[in-house]
C-alpha cells in the first residue's frame, strides 16, 4: 500500500512538473507568434502604404480620381487588404478600394482621414499614411486588412491541446515504468526497519537493490544490525552465567546452612564465608542490571541518533511529493539539499557505530609504519580550513615539523581530524584553534590541539570519553552521535600512546596525545624503493627490478612482504601515476604491478600513456586490482594488460604470473638475439 502511495505521488509531481514546463513553453510560442503576426501585418500595411502613396501622388496632383482608383485597384493582388481610401489634402476621400464580397460602400470607409499611424480592432487593421511630394503633404492613404489574430489563435491553442497531451500522456506511461526502480529500494529498507523495531528480530537483512546509494545504505543497515545481532547474543549469554552463577551460589549457600546444623562451633566462620558468597552475587546481579541498562542506554541512543536524520529526509520528502504543500523550483532544491545532507550523515552515524564496535570488540587492525607528521598536518591543514573558515575561526599549524611517528597513517589522520574538527564544532564564533607540536624525548612526542570554546567542568571531563556523549554539550545541539572520542582514545592506545583533557570554563580545553617516534632515515627507507630490501648480486645473478604502483600502503606492504621471499625480484613502487610514469622512464622495469583505482589519473590512463612512448611499449604490465567483475577483467586485458590478477592476492597466482612473464622475456630476448 505504501509503496503504491509512493509511486503515485511520485508520478503526480513529475505529471505536474511536466504540465508546468509545457504550460510555460506553449504559451511562449503561441506569443511569440502571434506577435510576429501582428508585426508582419502591420509591416506589409506599411510597405502597401507606401507604395500605393508613391503611385498616387501624380494622380492627387492632377485631380484625376480615375487613374488613382485603378491604382487602388491594384490592391486585388493582396487578398489580406479588403478596403482602401485616398483622401486629398483637404481630407475630402479622393478614391477607394473595396475588395469583392466586402460591400464596398461609402460606410465602409472613414468620413476623413485621421493622424498617421495603426487602428486595430477585433476584425481588422487599419493604417493612415500621409502622401508627401516635394516636402509638402498632398493627401492621405488608409488601407484596411482582415485581422486574423483570433483564429490563428484558436487553431495554436488546438495545435497545443494535442501536442500536451501527447506529451503527458507519454511521461505518464514513462513514470509507471521507472517509479518502481526509485521506490523499491528505500521501501525495502523502511520495511525491514519497521519489523525490526517491531519485533525485535535483528536476524532480519533489508536486501540490496541496485548499485546506488540506496544499496550502500541497506549495505551499512545490515552491518548495523549484524553487529547489534551479535552484542545482544553476548549479553543474553552473559545473563545465562549469571543465572547460573547465582544458582550455583544458592546451592552453596544451602550446603553452608546445612553445614551449620552439623557443626556449631564452625558458625562464625561459616556465616562470614556466607556473607561474602552474597556480597558477590550481589555484585553480579548489580553488573547484570549495569549490562542491561548500557545495553538500553545504547539502544535508545542510537535510535534517537538514527531518527533524528531520517526525520528529516522523510519530512522533505513528504513535503516534496503532497499535492496539497506546493513548492517552488527554490525550495525544492533546498529540501532536496536537506535530504542529501541528512542521509550522508545518517551514513556518517552508521560508519562511526561500526568503528565503536570493532575497536570494542578488538577485530580493528592497524599498519605501523613510519610517517611523516609534516605531510599529515599539512593534509589536515587543507581539509579543516574551509571547515574553520566558514565560522570565522582562525586555525594555527607550526611552520615546520620534522619529527617521524611510529603509526598508522590512516588513523592518526583521522585521530588528528577528529581533535581539529571538534575543536571548531565546539568553539565561539570568531575564535582560534591552535595545533602545537613539543619533542619531549627522543623517544616522545607530544602534539596538542587548543580551543577557545566554553570549556568543560570537572564533572563533564569525568564522563568525556564514554560513547554519546557529546563533549558535555546539551542534547541535539551539535551533530554528531558523540563516539568519536571514543574511538580516538582507543586508535591512540593502539599506537602505543596516551591521550588527556585539560579544561577551563569559560576559556578553552586543550587535547594532548604523546606517541612514538622513529628517525627520518626509516621514513625515507619506507616510502617507496624497496630495492635495498632484496639480496644484493652480481651482474650475472641481479635481482629482476618490478614497478609497483599502488597509493594504498597496505597493499603496498603486503606485495613487499611477498617478494621478501624471492632473491630474483626486487620490488619499487609509487604511489600514483605521474609518479609511477617517471619511475618507469628513469629504470625501465623488466615488469610493472598496476593497480587501476589510483588518485589523479587511473591504472587504465597510465597503461594507455605508457603504450603511446616507444620506450616502454614493450614492459608488460600485469593488472592488480580490486576490480574484479568478468566487464572489469575483459575491459583490462582489452586494454593490453599482460595479465589481470584480482584482489585479496592469491601469492600463488601471484608468483605463477611473474614467472610466466618472466619465461615470456627470457623467451623474446633469446629470439631476438
Amino acid at each position: 500500500m505504501n509503496s503504491s502511495s509512493i509511486r503515485k505521488k511520485l508520478v503526480r509531481v513529475v505529471m505536474a512538473t511536466t504540465f508546468a514546463a509545457l504550460l510555460v513553453s506553449v504559451g511562449l510560442i503561441i506569443a511569440y507568434d502571434l506577435r510576429n503576426y501582428q508585426r508582419s501585418l502591420v509591416n506589409d500595411l506599411s510597405t502597401q502604404a507606401e507604395l500605393v502613396g508613391h503611385m498616387t501622388s501624380a494622380a492627387l496632383a492632377f485631380d484625376d480620381p480615375r487613374l488613382a482608383g485603378e491604382n487602388l485597384a491594384l490592391l486585388r493582388t493582396r487578398p489580406a487588404v479588403d478596403a482602401a481610401a485616398i483622401f486629398d489634402e483637404n481630407g475630402r476621400l479622393f478614391a477607394s478600394y473595396a475588395a469583392r464580397g466586402t460591400g464596398g460602400t461609402a460606410g465602409n470607409f472613414p468620413a476623413r482621414p485621421e493622424s498617421a499611424g495603426v487602428r486595430s480592432d477585433s476584425e481588422h487593421v487599419a493604417l493612415f499614411r500621409p502622401i508627401v511630394e516635394n516636402g509638402e503633404t498632398i493627401g492621405t492613404v488608409w488601407l484596411r486588412a482582415e485581422n486574423r489574430m483570433l483564429a490563428r489563435t484558436f487553431d495554436y491553442l488546438a495545435i497545443a491541446l494535442g501536442v500536451m497531451l501527447l506529451a503527458m500522456g507519454t511521461a505518464y506511461l514513462l513514470m509507471r515504468r521507472m517509479g518502481r526502480v526509485i521506490t523499491v529500494p528505500i521501501l525495502a529498507v523502511t520495511e525491514i526497519a519497521r519489523d525490526v523495531v517491531a519485533t525485535r528480530d535483528y536476524s532480519r537483512r533489508a536486501p540490496r537493490l541496485g548499485n546506488d546509494e540506496a544499496a550502500e545504505l541497506a549495505d551499512s543497515f545490515n552491518a548495523m544490525l549484524t553487529e547489534i545481532e551479535q552484542r545482544t547474543r553476548e549479553l543474553e549469554d552473559s545473563n545465562g552465567e549469571i543465572v547460573r552463577e547465582a544458582q550455583e551460589r544458592s546451592r552453596a549457600q544451602q550446603e553452608v546452612m546445612r553445614l551449620n546444623e552439623q557443626l556449631e562451633h564452625r558458625v562464625d566462620e561459616r556465616t562470614m564465608q556466607l556473607a561474602l558468597a552474597n556480597a558477590e552475587l550481589a555484585n553480579a546481579i548489580d553488573e547484570a542490571r549495569k549490562a542491561n541498562q548500557a545495553k538500553s542506554a545504547f539502544l535508545s541512543s542510537m535510535s534517537h541518533e538514527l531518527r533524528t536524520p531520517l526525520n528529516a529526509i522523510l519530512g522533505f520528502a513528504q513535503i516534496l511529493t503532497s499535492e496539497s504543500l506546493p513548492t517552488t523550483d527554490t525550495q525544492k532544491k533546498e529540501f532536496a539539499s536537506h535530504i542529501l545532507k541528512s542521509g550522508r550523515h545518517l551514513l556518517t552515524l552508521i560508519n562511526e557505530i561500526l568503528d565503536l564496535a570493532k575497536v570494542e570488540s578488538g577485530t580493528i587492525t592497524l599498519s605501523m609504519e613510519p610517517v611523516a607528521l609534516g605531510e599529515i598536518l599539512a593534509e589536515c591543514q587543507t581539509m579543516i580550513e574551509p571547515l574553520a573558515a566558514a565560522r570565522g575561526i582562525r586555525v594555527l599549524f607550526p611552520q615546520q615539523v620534522d619529527a617521524v611517528l611510529a603509526a598508522d597513517r590512516t588513523r592518526l589522520k583521522q585521530v588528528l581530524l577528529n581533535l581539529l574538527s571538534n575543536a571548531i564544532k565546539y568553539n565561539r564564533e570568531s575564535g582560534a584553534v591552535v595545533l602545537g607540536c613539543q619533542q619531549l624525548s627522543p623517544e616522545r612526542l607530544r602534539i596538542s590541539v587548543q580551543d577557545t570554546g566554553m570549556g568543560l567542568r570537572p564533572d563533564q571531563l569525568d564522563s568525556l570519553f564514554q560513547p554519546f556523549n557529546r563533549l558535555g554539550q546539551e542534547a541535539g545541539a551539535q551533530e554528531g552521535t558523540g563516539i568519536g572520542l571514543v574511538v580516538t582514545r582507543r586508535l591512540v592506545e593502539l599506537m602505543n600512546g596516551t591521550i588527556e583533557v585539560t579544561s577551563s570554563p569559560g576559556v578553552g580545553s586543550v587535547f594532548t596525545i604523546e606517541l612514538g617516534t622513529t628517525s627520518p632515515q626509516a621514513a625515507q627507507a619506507g616510502a617507496f624503493d624497496t630495492a635495498a630490501k632484496a639480496p644484493a648480486a652480481d651482474e650475472q645473478g641481479a635481482p629482476h627490478l618490478l614497478l609497483y604502483v599502488e597509493d594504498n600502503p597496505a597493499n603496498l606492504k603486503l606485495v613487499e612482504e611477498i617478494v621478501r621471499f624471492r632473491p630474483d625480484l626486487r620490488l619499487m613502487a609509487a604511489g600514483d601515476g605521474p609518479l609511477g610514469l617517471s619511475l618507469a622512464r628513469a629504470h625501465h622495469p623488466e615488469i610493472i604491478l598496476m593497480d587501476l583505482n589510483l588518485p589523479g589519473m587511473s591504472g587504465l590512463e597510465v597503461l594507455a600513456q605508457l603504450q603511446r612512448e616507444p620506450g616502454m611499449r614493450d614492459i608488460p604490465v600485469i593488472a592488480l586490482t580490486a576490480n574484479a567483475m568478468p566487464r572489469d577483467i575483459e575491459r583490462g586485458i582489452a586494454a593490453g594488460f599482460t595479465r589481470y590478477l584480482t584482489k585479496p592476492i592469491d601469492i600463488d597466482k601471484f608468483n605463477e604470473a611473474i614467472d610466466l612473464t618472466l619465461a615470456q622475456l627470457r623467451t623474446r630476448k633469446g629470439t631476438a638475439s
